[in-house]
């Protein structure tokens, strides 16, 4: 019989030459993007509210304060959001686990329904589910897939969820401060700036999910416009009727 792996040939794993995945699960690229869209769109809101009814001393001090606050709040709620839900997770572990030592059998009887459900055979479904319930820990997290849709050995870190959210929103924010750091005092340099830092992070976002870049800068650059046009319209009319 011919040597089907010749010396000097590269063997490969299923996939290994045509398949990458990104990491889904480590919580970093939600929390980054969110922090970044919502520094963009926050600040540059907050920008043109103030900048409608008061000078750019008004604005850059509006617009720090904006920053400072938003980034600890983004930062703060990304860590409760991710911990919290880590912390339910750990409590459907102990539930899940208590219930194999109680009824082991009902368990692995379970497993074997959802098995057959998935299509394989009587037989074989009983020997899978034999093999997983050798390990406790693997059969539990099995469970949690198949019963929550959760894998308890990847569950993201608060710590990172709250250090990229911080940083995106402080470098979102700070983008439609830079004309007015630099001598400009026009709103339109700093509206025109957080435009265009909108399309850049969708353009950046898009590298992720594998989408149109020009379909998912626009769609950043059109919703932000909205909510920026939106809070100006506020401050004008606050400016106005205040002043």
């Amino acid at each position: 019989m011919a040597d089907e792996h010749p010396a000097g040939a590269r063997t490969w794993r299923p996939h290994e030459f045509d398949q990458r995945h990104g990491d889904v699960s480590g919580g970093w690229l939600r929390a980054a993007t969110f922090g970044a869209m919502d520094g963009l769109v926050s600040n540059t809101a907050l920008i043109a509210g103030i900048g409608a009814a008061a000078d750019a001393h008004a604005v850059i001090v509006g617009g720090f304060a904006g920053l400072a606050s938003g980034a600890f709040s983004m930062a703060l709620g990304e860590y409760t959001s991710v911990r919290t839900a880590n912390e339910q997770i750990e409590s459907e572990v102990l539930v899940e686990r208590r219930a194999f030592r109680r009824h082991p059998q009902a368990e692995k009887a379970e497993l074997v329904d959802m098995l057959t459900e998935m299509g394989m055979v009587d037989a074989t479904a009983r020997q899978a589910a034999d093999e997983i319930h050798r390990d406790e820990n693997r059969a539990v997290n099995f469970h949690l897939v198949q019963e929550i849709g959760v894998d308890p050995s990847e569950k993201p870190s608060p710590y990172v969820a709250a250090i990229s959210s911080f940083l995106m929103f402080a470098i979102g924010a700070l983008i439609p401060l830079l004309p007015f750091l630099l001598g400009f005092e026009s709103l339109w340099a700093g509206l025109v700036c957080g435009g265009l830092g909108l399309m850049v992070a969708g353009a950046l976002a898009s590298r992720f999910t594998r989408k149109s870049m020009w379909l998912a800068s626009t769609r950043q650059l059109v919703l932000g416009a909205v909510a920026i046009a939106a809070t100006y319209l506020v401050g004008a009319l606050v400016g106005t009727v205040v002043t």
